[in-house]
């Protein structure tokens, strides 16, 4: 590796706000807040009101959303379902 061209990777404290957990990992992030770790050392300190431990996806605690009601509301607006129970009605009758 080329001197003075990669920025420092260390290890940084993130806290998630919304669950109070702490998990720390190597980054490139700086910050003015620390905090003392497990190990007795101190460490940056970085603040995310999300992450893996509160993020929907990753709790299994996610929202579905219905798209039948968004298909139904789309062929309403546009009369598709008049259209196709009248082709359908038209096809049935010259059979």
């Amino acid at each position: 590796m080329k001197k003075d061209i990669h920025p420092d990777y260390h290890p940084v404290v993130f806290k998630d706000t919304s669950t109070g957990d702490s998990f720390m990992i190597h980054s490139t992030v700086t910050s003015k807040a620390s905090v003392e770790w497990e190990d007795g050392n101190t460490y940056p300190l970085i603040t995310v009101e999300i992450s893996s431990r509160s993020h929907p996806y990753y709790t299994g605690k996610m929202k579905f959303v219905d798209s039948a009601g968004r298909v139904e509301k789309f062929q309403k607006k546009y009369n598709w379902d008049k259209r196709n129970s009248e082709e359908g009605d038209a096809k049935k009758e010259g059979e």
